[in-house]
């Protein structure tokens, strides 16, 4: 039976009655397409979910509607948009934030994977990874939910147990002693399958020696240790901090003579940081959701399920500095009203993915947000992020568009290298590969690139900045004109360009800015807008 609260004292097995039923389906779409790995096609939701297919057709187009999927072709795909939602509870959690350059550079320091990660439950959840870029490497991603029994971080949280929290294991373990349920791992084969007793000694070992080890738990190969981090407040485990690698380099041994020590550094690093933390500045609640999901409805009728919208737009009310918050500012941050954005909450206290406060008038996220599309979207690139963008751009003008960086190694930025691209259907067209080099000072790409370096600029490179395009004319190949805006990051950087470009006997010079740029731009906003998000809590690699 789950726990009485705030919302609900009598609370009993089953949805509640003032659950929000659209507000249900559309979370089971959104997680079964997040462990689908982001893909899945109208017809396969409706065999993963049990809904009617006009239902899942309803609820997908309301979600494409808020920009948290996409449809191509057949499939429903995820977007960068929906890690909003993520967003939100790492946001509200803040030890991302505040730990996350730590845990950087200690896999700098050691060469090693480095993760953070949080009690989900009887699980593991993570909420950093800084992963190393090898041939082998550990795939786990921010939001990736493991088996406590199976990891070191799951010992020392364990340690921490009440009876309740241990009965809670057992009753899950005997139900799926293989791990069904948690589609980050491989299957729990079931000759090793834990029992409490194994369970108990490694969490006691913890409690004992203030860290935990992973000898091949998780598969052979991978070992970890890990220390917890300690919230200065309670003194209880906030998250807990592993370095991970495979015993190709490492032994558990090895892990814990050689490599703990410098990871226990880190740690106490990390408890000054908490310790030393100002409080959190709330930031700007989103506003005008209520009015647009009013709007959307007139504007699609039945094809738009209102109580969808409303309801995802609760999650998104909370955020740093709004970590634990009433029912009436939940109401009023997502400007809907007191009974609806109840029963909103109602309905994710069921689903388990918001819980009571330390105030019990108050509500925070669990992790369990993560589920909502975050770990299919936490290892994108910038070339995947944008090929949608440049394939719609090329089909409404019918033109081949790309996406370039300067390329890595070339000093001062002498060449870019194209990383996405999009054709036309024309007989006359340009076919640049990607990962084709051309030099960046005859190309637009190249000078909108150049044009963002620090230090003094040629009066040309001056005047692309101000006017924050670039053109170029016939001077890579006879004929061929191109446009280019820049792609910018959170902090205002050029991170990669995106161009249109055309033959002479199209358009001219004038033409390219009057007919071309427009769109182009409209495209780089939505490009920047999907980096800005997805780079939020995670590394968005530019190739």
């Amino acid at each position: 039976m789950p726990p009485r609260t705030a919302l609900d004292q009598d609370a009993v097995p089953g949805p509640p009655a003032e659950a929000v039923a659209p507000l249900t389906r559309g979370i089971a779409v959104l997680r079964q397409l997040t462990e689908a790995g982001g893909t899945l096609s109208p017809s396969a939701l409706e065999r993963a979910t049990g809904l009617a297919r006009s239902t899942v057709d309803r609820i997908t187009a309301t979600l494409a509607r808020m920009g948290y999927v996409r449809h191509d072709g057949r499939d429903v795909v995820l977007t960068p948009r929906v890690m909003e939602l993520g967003n939100a509870y790492l946001a509200a959690l803040r030890l991302p934030a505040l730990l996350d350059a730590r845990a950087d550079a200690l896999a700098d320091e050691l060469d090693e994977s480095v993760s953070l990660a949080v009690a989900d439950l009887d699980g593991v959840r993570f909420i950093h990874q800084a992963t190393r870029r090898r041939a082998m490497s550990v795939s786990f991603r921010i939001g990736d939910l493991l088996p406590a029994e199976r990891t070191a971080p799951g010992a020392l949280f364990a340690a921490e147990w009440d009876q309740a929290e241990w009965a809670r294991w057992q009753i899950r373990l005997s139900g799926d002693p293989a791990n069904a349920s948690f589609p980050a791992v491989p299957p729990q084969p079931s000759s090793s399958s834990p029992d409490l007793a194994d369970f108990e000694t490694r969490a006691a070992q913890a409690r004992r020696n203030g860290w935990a080890l992973d000898d091949q738990l998780i598969e052979p190969g991978l070992v970890a240790v890990s220390v917890p981090v300690r919230d200065p407040a309670t003194g209880r485990v906030a998250c807990v901090a592993s370095v991970v690698s495979h015993t190709s380099r490492h032994t558990a041994d090895a892990l814990r003579t050689t490599l703990l020590p410098r990871l226990r550094t880190a740690v106490a690093a990390m408890e000054a940081d908490l310790r030393q933390a100002p409080p959190p500045e709330p930031g700007p609640p989103p506003s005008g959701l209520a009015a647009w999901t009013t709007a959307s409805k007139h504007e699609l009728g039945r094809e738009f399920i209102e109580s969808l919208a409303r309801g995802l737009s609760v999650l998104t009310a909370f955020g740093e500095g709004r970590s634990a918050l009433p029912l009436t500012e939940v109401a009023r941050a997502t400007g809907l009203a007191r009974a609806t954005a109840r029963r909103a909450l109602i309905t994710y206290e069921h689903l388990g993915l918001v819980t009571t406060g330390p105030d019990p008038r108050t509500f925070t996220l669990t992790p369990r947000v993560l589920d909502l599309g975050f770990p299919p979207l936490s290892r994108t690139t910038l070339p995947r992020l944008a090929a949608p963008h440049l394939r719609t751009l090329a089909d409404r003008l019918h033109e081949p568009t790309a996406l370039a960086v300067l390329a890595p190694g070339t000093g001062t930025g002498t060449e870019i290298q194209y990383t996405a691209g999009a054709g036309a259907s024309r007989v006359l067209t340009v076919d640049i590969a990607v990962g084709a080099r051309l030099p960046a000072t005859g190309t637009s790409l190249g000078r909108v690139l150049l044009a963002d370096a620090e230090g003094p600029l040629s009066p040309a490179l001056a005047e692309i900045r101000a006017q924050g395009y670039a053109l170029a004319d016939e001077e890579l190949e006879s004929g061929l004109r191109s446009i280019a805006v820049p792609v910018r990051d959170r902090t205002g950087r050029a991170v990669a360009a995106v161009n249109v470009a055309t033959h002479a006997a199209r358009r001219t010079l004038h033409n390219c800015v009057t007919d071309l740029l427009p769109a182009l731009r409209a495209t780089a906003d939505h490009i920047q807008t999907d980096l800005h998000t997805a780079a939020r809590f995670t590394h968005v690699a530019p190739s």
